[in-house]
């Protein structure tokens, strides 16, 4: 966890300095400042409308009566992208850009499922109990027999 807060907080604003610096000598001051405020409107923008998608997602999915987990999911890498956007610097605009990627949403989503082990007792198959006996039954054999 500290390498991760590192990076975030040293490497990457050293990363948007070379990149404001370099692309500074190249397209000049306010050209560089122009594409700065142009990436956070068009990344509002691209937000907005995904955000909206994702939010109708999510609905459609507890209206059928299922978990929106990968709703869910893509909501905040959003979110996650919409503070990138907003963080001046290109750097993090790319990163946030590229949560816009259906590819790469579904890229992380992945990895993280395989990191992450989900037990609840909602609907669904369970697995059995490890330390005591499983009984198995039909419907009618635990619902009583009273007719």
């Amino acid at each position: 966890m500290g390498r991760i807060l590192f990076a975030t907080f040293v490497i990457v604003p050293i990363i948007e300095i070379g990149l404001f610096v370099a692309l500074g000598d190249i397209i000049g001051f306010w050209w560089t400042m122009g594409a700065v405020v142009f990436t956070a409107v068009l990344g509002s923008v691209l937000l907005r409308l995904q955000g909206f998608a994702i939010l109708n997602r999510i609905q459609t999915a507890l209206n059928a009566g299922t978990f929106p987990g990968r709703e869910i999911v893509d909501g905040v890498m959003m979110a996650v992208a919409g503070v990138l956007l907003l963080t001046p610097g290109f750097f993090t605009d790319a990163i946030g850009f590229s949560l816009f990627v259906p590819g790469v949403r579904q890229a992380i989503f992945r990895f993280v499922r395989s990191k992450i082990s989900v037990v609840g007792n909602g609907p669904g198959p369970q697995k059995p109990d490890q330390n005591g006996p499983t009984i198995d039954m039909d419907s009618d054999q635990w619902r009583g027999n009273a007719k």
